[in-house]
């Protein structure tokens, strides 16, 4: 079972990525949006995206938490 590790390594990293690539949207939108619905809007998109990212570093730390129980 030890290819549980590498395989929830590589998804906890690309759900951090996801993590900062929302930061970095919240950040440009703030920037960008004057009107105060348009922003929230906006804001409500990425909300999901954010969650969809840290659903999936949390995936990935439960392989890797498996795999080394299983080694």
């Amino acid at each position: 079972m030890g290819f549980l590790v590498p395989i929830g390594t590589a998804l906890t990293v690309t759900g951090l990525v996801g993590l900062i690539a929302c930061i970095v949207m919240v950040i440009r939108a703030r920037k960008q949006e004057s009107e105060e619905d348009a922003l929230k809007a906006r804001l409500q998109k990425i909300v999901a995206f954010n969650l969809g990212a840290l659903a999936l570093s949390g995936l990935g730390l439960m392989l890797v938490i498996v795999g080394i129980f299983l080694a």
